[in-house]
């Protein structure tokens, strides 16, 4: 994988890490169409570049980081299903990484689901009676880190599903955005600790030097294209909702399968 190879993935990454539709779909997408070998390393670099992505999130946020115990707790208690989820299905989450079909096939469904969910979960306007949720309970963050699990397949978004789970215990549009942004934080950070671990296990080498500056150049480009990506999305979601998105998944996921029906070669090499 050239720098540029790596420059292009880390801007994929940033842009698409919490827009509802799939950071992982787009790099996988982004990675056979650029023709980038799936190597054990360019895989571990998809997983590990998120993590200057998620650092964005404390750059924006980081004074709700030291507001309460209670913030941490919540975390914690939305986090767990998917690290039960992810142990227990590593070896089958793996093989559906290199499936662009199921990529497409899931960015299509999800869009669908994303035309219709302002008009599933409207927002509760506070001049009628409605209370609008903008920090969730215990029971409903848990509810949102069931719905985070949906994510393990690629092509769904953990940003999707962690968001339309917020969006079904009543939170507002922005609350159900801003906690998926603070729950990717201790996801990611265990998938690429768990990726590492795994590359250093099954590697006689581990990382050259040249491996450890590219990741590093991708951390540092996906976080800056990140910091601006979280600024608009809140923004665009707050007033206008989640439709747009799923238009653009439903266009993005019919065109890769029109692409394979075609017999057009996208599938990792």
């Amino acid at each position: 994988m050239t720098y540029w190879d790596a420059f292009l993935l880390a801007v994929v990454e940033g842009i698409t890490e919490f827009l509802p539709v799939s950071s992982t779909g787009h790099m996988i997408i982004a990675s056979a169409m650029l023709g980038i070998p799936a190597t054990p390393f360019t895989k571990l670099y998809l997983v590990v570049i998120q993590l200057g992505a998620i650092l964005s999130v404390f750059a924006v946020y980081w004074r709700r980081f030291f507001q309460s115990i209670d913030f941490y707790l919540k975390l914690l208690v939305a986090f767990l299903p998917v690290v039960v989820v992810g142990l227990l299905l590593k070896k089958h989450i793996d093989a559906l990484l290199e499936s662009v079909a199921v990529v497409a096939f899931m960015l299509l469904f999800g869009g669908v689901v994303l035309v219709f969910i302002d008009r599933w979960f409207p927002q509760e306007d506070p001049n009628e009676g409605g209370r609008p949720v903008t920090n969730p309970g215990w029971r409903q963050a848990f509810v949102i880190g069931v719905f985070q699990c949906l994510a393990v397949v690629p092509g769904v978004s953990r940003s999707a599903a962690t968001i339309i789970g917020g969006l079904t215990q009543k939170l507002t549009r922005r609350a159900a955005a801003e906690f998926a942004f603070f729950l990717a934080m201790p996801t990611m950070a265990a998938a690429a600790a768990k990726d590492l671990y795994d590359f250093y296990k099954e590697s006689s080498t581990g990382l050259s030097m040249e491996e450890v500056k590219q990741l590093l150049f991708g951390n540092a480009v996906a976080f800056v294209v990140a910091l601006l990506a979280i600024r608009l999305f809140v923004g665009f979601v707050t007033k206008y909702g989640f439709r747009a998105f799923g238009i653009y998944r439903i266009v993005v996921g019919g065109l890769l399968l029109l692409m394979l029906g075609l017999g057009i070669n996208l599938q990792l090499v």
